[in-house]
């Protein structure tokens, strides 16, 4: 499966969400509710234990610090293909063998691409984990496809394409708008990749990814649930600990010019029944830009976006009357830029040209007065609030460390997050909202039904 970088559904993105887990109080100590264990093997791979006594269960997961803005030119989809590929076997377990060992314990599996890694995971009692870990390093070094796995493992994606965005307009036009919204970095490229390029990728293209990017150096494990580093470590060194240690190449992005002139993008189609306005601004983000601002705009989306008591839904929705739906979102993780996002659609029959005018006043009035301590205040406190029970699951915590690693946070870094968040102030989040919402970076998308005279009657 892919994942889309930005989800603009969301009021507040996964990483803020899943970092603002380990908060209980704006305190130091909260900071420390996670208090993971590391290691490093020998051959470069890091480990994270996060340990969980609730359940005799554990959440195995291996990160790759690789993902679609990774691909060479040309080959869009080839990170997502691979994820695929991976579940075809190896020289010493056939295809099925891994899944069927995993069922029989009563597990799950999955695994996911996103632009800047690529993960494989499973759920498992602790009884399993070793054999797990077998089976996951083998597939680290000794995948065994052949060009009779790529014809119809290529039929495989093309069509998920096919059902998950060409049949599906706001796909389709959140893929151009996402191209419009990056001048020239690698985020611009679908992550499950154009049609006509995902077409040609063969067995050679899928080989020379794998053998580039999947080293232990290259790879994160992190274990969560009943389990401490003292169980896991022995374990990591039977199994991965036994890959020889191969230096990857640096991550070679484009860097993203000035972006100098707002952009506009419209689309009509007759399977859309309601319009929908969406804006995006580029944004710094934890590894990106001015990340001293990364912090400031998790708790403006808050304040903008808060369910029904942010300001966007309660102007928009409740009072005006003119939206059915309004909201902002804000991606920080990332190894490149971000973005700060605005959406709204009209209530039905509704003007579309009323929520787009609303949001431009709402943000002009967020620019020429600012928010106040107050909201800042309450926002916080919402934020650590719902992001607190993550804290008690098994696989939340390892997604969390394992994005924040794989994108270049530090374990350190996850820890600080609830202090880091309780010392956000008013002026903070001004100065944040002046530097990232400026039209000459931002793009309007604009999804709107098709007029009744271009619909097909039938």
């Amino acid at each position: 499966m892919f994942q889309s970088l930005k989800r603009l559904a969301l009021a507040l993105p996964l990483a803020a969400l899943s970092l603002g887990a380990v908060a209980v109080a704006a305190s130091p100590a909260a900071a420390q509710l996670f208090d993971p264990e590391t290691a490093t093997l020998d051959n470069g791979m890091e480990v994270v234990v996060i340990t969980n006594d609730r359940l005799p269960v554990v959440t195995h997961m291996v990160w790759y610090r690789v993902g679609g803005a990774d691909e060479p030119r040309g080959k869009s989809g080839i990170a997502h293909f691979l994820e695929h590929l991976l579940f075809k076997g190896t020289t010493n377990a056939p295809e099925g063998e891994f899944s069927d060992a995993i069922r029989r314990v009563g597990g799950s599996e999955n695994a996911f691409t996103s632009y800047d890694y690529t993960a494989y995971f499973q759920n498992v009692p602790v009884s399993a984990l070793e054999e797990m870990m077998r089976y996951e390093a083998d597939r680290m070094v000794n995948l065994d496809i052949d060009e009779s796995d790529i014809g119809p493992e290529r039929d495989v994606i093309l069509e998920e394409r096919r059902s998950r965005v060409d049949n599906n307009p706001a796909a389709l036009f959140r893929e151009q708008v996402q191209a419009a919204t990056y001048l020239h970095y690698p985020y611009r490229i679908p992550l499950i990749g154009w049609k006509h390029e995902m077409e040609r990728l063969g067995l050679r293209d899928a080989l020379d990814f794998y053998d580039r990017w999947y080293t232990p150096s290259n790879a994160i494990l992190v274990v969560a649930g009943d389990v401490t580093l003292a169980d896991v470590l022995p374990l990591a060194e039977k199994t991965y600990g036994q890959i020889p240690a191969r230096a990857v190449p640096p991550r070679e992005r484009s860097v993203e010019p000035p972006q100098l002139a707002e952009r506009r993008l419209e689309m009509t189609s007759d399977q859309v029944a309601q319009p929908s306005f969406s804006r995006r601004y580029l944004a710094p983000g934890y590894n990106w830009g001015d990340t001293e601002h990364a912090y400031p705009l998790q708790i403006l989306a808050e304040v903008l976006s808060g369910g029904a008591t942010g300001r966007l839904y309660r102007s928009l929705v409740v009072e005006q009357k003119i939206a059915a739906s309004a909201g902002a979102w804000y991606s920080p993780d990332g190894v490149g830029p971000s973005g700060f996002g605005f959406y709204g659609s009209p209530r039905p029959g509704g003007d579309i040209g009323a929520v787009e005018a609303a949001i431009d006043a709402e943000i002009a009035t967020l620019l020429a007065d600012g928010v106040t301590q107050e909201e800042v205040d309450r926002a916080i406190a919402r934020v650590t609030a719902a992001a607190v029970y993550a804290r008690d699951g098994v696989s939340g915590p390892a997604r969390i460390f394992g994005l924040a690693l794989a994108t270049g946070q530090t374990v350190e870094d996850v820890e600080a997050w609830p202090a880091r968040i309780a010392e956000v102030t008013a002026e903070q989040v001004n100065a944040a909202a002046r530097a990232v919402f400026r039209q000459d970076q931002s793009v309007t998308g604009i999804l709107r039904p098709a007029p009744v005279t271009d619909r097909q009657e039938g």
